[in-house]
């Protein structure tokens, strides 16, 4: 496994401080802080300066809006930078006045390659956190709304005989460098990008391992087959809420190609062909790239 570094949108960015999710007074306590900083998020944009150097626009606690507030509007991050963080989630069409001289909402996704890795990464996990949110305002179990608990990590059901509790779910999803040994298979989607490659990915179905949706992903999707699966590493991946947990694998030299339903296309790629430069690559920070250059640039060469 290569553990040595983390992914983009992974490492020790946050304390999360999981602790002081318990203080039914958290609020307050955030309030009486005169260093802390609230993310703010409207629907799936966040509140951002791009400027010659992007950044998160984050608001002091002495905003109005801030002060005003709503309790389940809030949830407590945890500590950034060395100070406590808030997320503060607006209505998708509300208006924040005043706005910080500059400040923008922006998606995450355009932007996140031009923002400090450690923002980036906190904008990811509150992007998370709102999309779940916003998807679980009523009790899946019996239908009544939800109010959260917890800072807001927790929905609980206010129906008092149901009570169920709901928690922030991801989609956990492998992603797969095959390799027969000189070559690596590499598929694309219509949607992508004209001439843009990348790794075979798909989600994780009940009752697989991790390993047996590798085997599966890469049947269905080119008809190899493969063996010698190992864990590589794993990426936060906001877009909308997924987990994408890293493999290699290898297929036997030669192996016919036969696309199913979900690609436009794949087959198989040299290292020179890659290395050309005239086959599209996935973003530098996606997990995707990191497979595929490790694979063309492996240790001791």
């Amino acid at each position: 496994m290569s553990a040595d570094r983390s992914n983009f949108f992974a490492g020790p960015y946050l304390d999360r401080r999981a602790q002081d999710r318990e203080a039914e007074d958290w609020q307050a306590q955030a309030l009486a802080d005169s260093t802390a900083q609230y993310l703010v998020a409207r629907g799936t944009t966040q509140l951002m300066r791009l400027t010659s150097e992007p950044s998160i626009a984050f608001l002091s606690g002495d905003h109005p809006r801030v002060r005003t507030a709503p309790d389940r509007r809030m949830v407590l991050l945890g500590g950034f930078q060395g100070r406590r963080c808030i997320l503060l989630e607006l209505d998708t069409d509300e208006k924040l006045d005043p706005a910080p001289a500059g400040a923008i909402f922006e998606e995450l996704r355009p932007v996140m390659n031009l923002l400090p890795a450690d923002e980036a990464a906190l904008a990811a996990y509150a992007r998370a956190l709102t999309l779940w949110r916003s998807r679980h305002h009523f009790c899946g179990v019996c239908g009544r709304p939800t109010v959260p608990v917890r800072a807001g990590h927790v929905l609980r059901c206010t129906n008092p005989v149901c009570a169920h509790e709901t928690f922030p779910r991801i989609d956990p999803a492998i992603i797969v460098l095959i390799s027969d040994g000189e070559r690596a298979l590499l598929g694309r989607q219509a949607s992508w990008p004209a001439g843009r490659y990348s790794t075979l990915a798909g989600f994780v179905e009940p009752g697989e391992s991790l390993e047996d949706a590798v085997a599966r992903e890469v049947l269905e999707e080119t008809g190899v087959a493969v063996h010698d699966i190992h864990y590589h590493s794993s990426q936060p991946w906001p877009f909308p809420s997924s987990l994408m947990l890293g493999f290699q694998a290898k297929a036997s030299p030669g192996a016919p190609v036969q696309i199913g339903s979900e690609l436009e296309h794949a087959r198989w790629f040299t290292r020179a062909e890659l290395i050309s430069g005239k086959v599209p690559l996935p973003p530098s920070r996606a997990i995707s790239y990191r497979l595929i250059h490790e694979w063309l640039h492996p240790r001791g060469t």
